[in-house]
């Protein structure tokens, strides 16, 4: 598995941040290039299409941690990717700051597909994919702030 992790400090408390992360229709507005779907709670589905109009990729997940965040307390949002292209686990951890900011944290442990060949070109993806991450969290506390 290869593994990716970004943070950014949002300008919201980690209750605002907490549910707009997880108000999944409102991924389209943050996340690059992505619409969601899905529940809420350990055992939930959650459906993630990645793409240009019809041209992308269907992330299947399972929630398996659901911590809600609060003004004082660390949430957390732990997924297993289940597709046949995306695999692996996701976690978002949202941790409360002084001034009403908080701290997010995204993580994913991505079992690569093609094999041999994607491990050999996860370096060359490596930085692209964290700046969009990244890019993907400024938006987040934008949106929750």
């Amino acid at each position: 598995m290869q593994g990716v992790a970004v943070s950014q400090v949002c300008p919201a408390p980690a209750d605002r941040v907490w549910r707009t992360l997880v108000d999944w229709r409102l991924h389209e507005r943050w996340m690059y290039r992505t619409r969601a779907r899905g529940g809420q709670g350990v055992g939930a589905r959650v459906e993630a299409f990645t793409g240009v109009g019809p041209v992308g990729f269907t992330d299947h997940m399972e929630i398996t941690a659901w911590v809600p965040a609060t003004r004082e307390s660390a949430g957390r949002c732990e997924v297993r990717h289940l597709g046949g292209l995306v695999r692996g686990r996701g976690r978002f951890d949202v941790l409360p700051l002084p001034d009403g900011r908080s701290r997010v944290v995204w993580v994913e442990w991505l079992e690569l597909p093609l094999g041999a060949l994607g491990r050999l070109g996860w370096p060359l993806v490596r930085i692209p994919v964290s700046v969009l991450l990244r890019r993907s969290l400024r938006r987040l506390g934008r949106l929750a702030g």
